[in-house]
């Protein structure tokens, strides 16, 4: 026998078109070791019984005694064989085969030839063969029973055994007939049944994958899935839960997790518009909670999908965004056509050499609020031009130092105006690294026009808060009062005359739309910070 694979048989060495399990087949040859241990039990018992003897005839004693205690004795010493794995599969069911045709044929001899009856018994060794081995080998037991009973037939004859009816060779060539064609079928049935099996074990295996990537799609989404009962009793629930809702471990019913949590949900059971609830989770940002009904065959479950605020958030910002950029965009155009005509006709007028002092500083105001016009033009088309956040896994600490030593290059700044301190443990954040570097420039530009930094150099810090990697970007300027406080991150509010306003706007609106946090505070030392904190990198919420 050749094995292709430990968990895979080819029934016969002569053919390899089909296989089955080896557990499965080695249960085959055990239920015909059973049957053979029965059949031989049978013949020694209606040999030694009054039953036996009245209801057949036997002719040779001795032969049928021996035959008899010999299947016997073979059967139980390949039920050692085979309980122990002694022998291959092959060779041990093909010694079983073998020696059932041969003594099964003896044993009908003793018993009178073909007209006894006995020989229908080959009929089932040689069915157990296509079942058990299968291929041509099939075909060579038919053959070798056959033969076997075609030659019981010559000899009983030739030696006048015992009586022989004219229809005797016929008998045996329709017994040989008969077990060509219990072969083919069982061979037919035998590889019908394989390829069935196959099918389903792709099918089981094609399942098994399906279930398996779906448990794992389900525990590493970004949002909390939760299944539960009507009696609100938790039947699964993924990774994400435990994690949003700070648990350790995965309680048994809703009001473990939060008694506003099984309001809601009940409030939801009794009116299903209410199927959405925010609940206050210690040291974290808000978690979005939504209820839905999942109706399966007489009973119902409901799945609770649990979400970070600021996934949320981040959702209504971007359509927002898209919004927003589509009108300004066609505002910025139709205000910038009239203002380049505006800023020309200025320039024009300047050129004058008979114009008056007054009125050439008048065009030199034209022309500096024309600048400042079109430069809130050019912010303004930043947001309508802006696409989706990208993000990318980036070393912070290092990505801070050469961004420092970038921007200092490109301003033409002293060394000594930034100073960069960066965390002792690494510290990776997903981010679009062009919003990043755009947060980073509307910060650190502010920084010197407000910060003072003659006073001393601006502070650009990394570290890390409540597990949440931070920028710090700390000037020693007097601060935002507190009249112009709430209304600091507000689209065209600025206090310099210069400015657009939407610097701190665009900034805010980038760290929210890749899911980060931009504020400003006064520090302990009466220094102004801007303080940017990133989701970390290595946290699954910001996975992709």
């Amino acid at each position: 026998m050749t094995e292709k694979n430990p968990e895979i048989i080819y029934p016969c060495p002569l053919s390899k078109d089909y296989g089955i399990p080896a557990q499965q087949a080695w249960m085959l040859l055990k239920v015909f070791l059973a049957y053979r241990l029965t059949l031989a039990t049978l013949f020694i018992s209606l040999f030694y019984t009054q039953t036996g003897s009245s209801l057949l005839s036997i002719d040779h004693s001795p032969l049928f005694t021996y035959s008899s205690q010999c299947y016997l004795m073979l059967s139980i010493i390949s039920a050692v064989c085979i309980m122990g794995r002694l022998t291959s599969y092959t060779i041990q069911a093909q010694l079983l085969i073998i020696t059932d045709i041969i003594i099964l044929t003896l044993i009908m001899h003793a018993y009178g030839g073909i007209s006894s009856g006995i020989g229908v018994l080959l009929a089932v060794s040689i069915a157990s063969g296509g079942l058990l081995i299968g291929g041509r080998c099939a075909m060579f037991f038919a053959a070798l029973a056959s033969v076997a009973v075609l030659a019981e037939q010559l000899y009983a004859s030739y030696m006048n055994s015992f009586d022989i009816t004219p229809y005797a060779y016929f008998y045996a060539g329709m017994l040989g007939a008969s077990f060509f064609t219990i072969s083919l079928l069982s061979f037919v049935l035998a590889k019908r049944s394989e390829q069935m099996l196959q099918v389903s074990n792709q099918q089981q295996a094609v399942i098994s994958n399906l279930e398996e990537l779906n448990q794992y799609i389900i525990q590493h989404l970004q949002s909390g899935i939760m299944i539960a009962n009507q009696q609100q009793i938790i039947q699964l629930a993924n990774e994400a839960v435990l994690r949003l809702m700070n648990l350790v471990n995965l309680p048994l019913k809703l009001s473990d997790i939060s008694v506003v949590l099984e309001t809601g949900f009940l409030a939801w059971l009794a009116n299903n518009e209410q199927d959405f609830l925010v609940l206050q989770v210690a040291d974290q940002s808000d978690v979005h909670v939504r209820f839905t009904r999942l109706p399966t065959g007489h009973k119902f479950f409901y799945m609770i999908t649990f979400e970070y605020g600021s996934l949320y958030n981040q959702r209504v910002q971007q359509s927002k965004l898209a919004s927003l950029g589509r009108l300004t965009a066609s505002i910025a155009h139709e205000i910038r056509n009239p203002l380049s005509a505006i800023n020309h006709a200025g320039q024009l007028l300047s050129e004058n050499s008979d114009l008056p002092a007054q009125d050439v500083r008048l065009t030199h105001i034209i022309q500096i609020n024309a600048a400042r016009v079109n430069h809130i033009i050019e912010d303004i088309l930043q947001l309508s031009r802006r696409k989706d956040s990208r993000r990318e896994k980036i070393d912070l600490n290092l990505w801070c130092d050469r961004y420092l030593k970038n921007f200092m290059s490109e301003q033409d700044i002293a060394a000594d105006a930034f100073t960069l301190v960066t965390s002792n443990e690494p510290l990776f954040v997903c981010i679009d690294p062009s919003h990043l570097k755009q947060i980073m420039d509307n910060l650190c530009q502010n920084a010197l026009k407000y910060g003072q930094p003659e006073a001393g150099a601006i502070k650009l810090q990394t570290r890390m808060l409540k597990q949440t990697p931070c920028i710090y970007v700390i000037d020693n300027g007097l601060g935002v009062s507190r009249e112009h406080l709430r209304h600091l991150f507000e689209p065209f509010f600025t206090t310099s005359a210069s400015g657009t306003g939407l610097g701190l706007y665009i900034s805010r609106e980038l760290a929210e739309l890749n899911q980060a946090k931009l504020i400003y505070y006064v520090t302990d030392e009466n220094n102004s910070c801007f303080r940017l904190c990133l989701f970390n990198a290595n946290h699954t919420l910001i996975e992709r």
